[in-house]
């Protein structure tokens, strides 16, 4: 654990990417296998601990760190408040061992196999008795990264990329190779990292589908990136990105979550069978009635997300197609390398020889210029989408988010005037200040909280709003204060649709503040019903 403690203090400690990357490489080349996988496991997002494995709860290691450090439950929760992190706040509660009781170093793979996954799901007074020993045995800096394996919270400024970067550079394995073996779920263990590293093909490269491509948001003149001629210009769906792999005549379904979505839609793997050769489609999931112009919202698609078996019913209420926009293999043959005019032909000859709605063609626009492609644009809430993709002609396919080759030219989003009702405190770096903030809308004299927003302020304007918050404070409710309802905020959101399990009937998706308009007072703030009308 002391090796793995002390990567995590020397990545929290820097800020420089290429000093981050030289830590992984020296920590990734010198571990022991066992622990090598499981840092790995624990720095790409993988968690030990989870609702169907239950080591720890929040609640409970509260309670566990105010008898074992004889701290009242109050000055736990105080302290918490003020640090913003439940990890940190429990190794800082603890005292040090004294060197002569602490416990025999442990490597990171025996702590995860050997203590914390036999305990999972058992009584919590084994739980307890287990953590509380391995508290009292460890320094600091252990007991954080101890922690925060615990809470799940393991965020140390090092990205999924960053990591697989850093695996290359040792092993002289493609990061392509790397990120596409990393898909999925996998079991940490020196297997896998071997097979990870491994230079040769292995068989299950074949199975596993390929790391996203990512836009990136434009945000200057389209203008600015040549000739529209350069360009393959198609709509942005609001739907559900997936990869769908047919392979040896076998069918797979992926989000670019990373999540297999084999038989929760039924109709699209359907139609993949019946292609009749082998290929792997990158595109968009869409709830869409048959003789439908458009998509249906989004909140239909989510009815059919979680189901994994849906019955005729969902089948019938909410049927889903797939819009292919990419061709990333066909026959066999990996086509990521070709340009983008050339997969999206090979994609059009595809798809026109094998007609089926149920996964067809994401069309493609051709407007005459910038000036065209802006009007079209404008048209794009009308037409169920976000606005336009833009994909560079002579582009290949790439991994991640790189920038100029792939950019999404999104529409302005929805606005409202909104009052700021409630605040709370943030986590981390922010723990100090309130920057979680609950917005409302009137409805007749009263005002309905209608939305939470955490982005969107500058620095200076968080601190402003802080010391304002602190000096119109109604009522405190724990971490969460009330506030004197006359600030008034212009938020900005993607969508909104009619909900029954919020109080204010509706829900909104992604919203951010976009200013602080000062100049308009409370009482002119957006009724409830204007929300509603903008409700698909």
């Amino acid at each position: 654990m002391k090796r793995f403690a002390a990567l995590y203090q020397e990545l929290d400690r820097s800020t420089a990417t290429l000093d981050k990357r030289a830590a992984l490489v020296t920590y990734f080349r010198d571990a022991p296998p066992r622990d090598a996988v499981w840092a790995l496991y624990l720095l790409a997002g993988g968690k030990i601990t989870s609702a169907r494995r239950k080591i720890a709860g929040s609640a409970e290691l509260r309670a566990w760190i105010s008898a074992a450090s004889d701290t009242p439950a109050w000055l736990v929760d105080a302290s918490y408040d003020q640090v913003g992190d439940l990890a940190e706040t429990l190794a800082l509660l603890m005292p040090d061992p004294d060197p002569a009781l602490a416990d025999p170093e442990r490597g990171l793979a025996d702590w995860i196999e050997e203590v914390l996954l036999p305990i999972a799901n058992r009584d919590e007074s084994e739980r307890r008795d287990i953590i509380v020993a391995a508290w009292r045995g460890m320094a600091l800096s252990e007991r954080l990264v101890f922690n925060k394996m615990l809470t799940g919270a393991l965020r140390v400024g090092v990205s999924q990329r960053m990591v697989q970067q850093a695996l290359a550079e040792m092993s002289g394995v493609p990061i392509a190779r790397i990120a596409q073996r990393m898909l999925g779920t996998w079991t940490p263990s020196p297997a896998f990292l071997r097979d990870l590293l491994s230079a040769e093909a292995l068989p299950g490269d074949r199975q596993q589908p390929y790391p996203f491509f990512l836009a990136s948001p434009l945000e200057a003149d389209p203008a600015t990136l040549g000739p529209i001629d350069d360009w393959v210009i198609e709509w942005k769906w609001d739907g559900i990105r997936a990869q769908l792999i047919r392979r040896h005549g076998e069918v797979a379904l992926w989000s670019r979550g990373e999540e297999r979505l084999d038989g929760r839609f039924p109709e699209v793997e359907a139609a993949a069978h019946a292609l009749r050769v082998d290929c792997v489609l990158d595109g968009e999931l869409l709830a869409w009635q048959e003789d439908a112009a458009g998509p249906m919202p989004f909140s239909a698609l989510q009815t059919r997300i979680q189901r994994l078996k849906p019955g005729p019913k969902w089948l019938a209420e909410a049927p889903v197609r797939m819009l292919a926009y990419d061709l990333l293999e066909l026959d066999g043959a990996d086509l990521r390398e070709r340009p983008q005019s050339e997969r999206r032909a090979m994609l059009e000859t595809l798809l026109r020889q094998h007609p089926d709605p149920r996964l067809s063609l994401s069309p493609a626009v051709s407007p005459a210029s910038w000036e065209a492609a802006a009007a079209l644009r404008r048209e794009s809430r009308e037409r169920d989408v976000e606005g336009f993709m833009l994909k560079r002609a002579s582009a290949p396919y790439q991994s991640g988010r790189r920038r100029g080759d792939w950019w999404k030219w999104k529409i302005d989003p929805l606005t409202i005037d909104a009052v700021l009702l409630y605040a709370q405190s943030g986590h981390g770096r922010r723990s100090t200040l309130y920057t979680d903030y609950t917005f409302g809308l009137w409805q007749g004299d009263a005002l309905v909280p209608i939305a939470k927003a955490y982005s969107g302020l500058d620095d200076k304007e968080i601190l402003e709003l802080d010391r304002w918050l602190r000096a119109h404070t109604r009522e405190r409710f724990g971490p969460v204060r009330s506030v004197d309802p006359v600030q008034v905020f212009e938020l900005g959101f993607e969508g909104v649709n009619l909900s029954k399990r919020h109080k204010s009937g509706v829900a909104v998706r992604f919203p951010r503040i976009l200013r602080w308009r000062r100049d308009k007072p409370a009482d002119q703030a957006d009724q409830l019903d204007t929300l509603k009308a903008l409700a698909r």
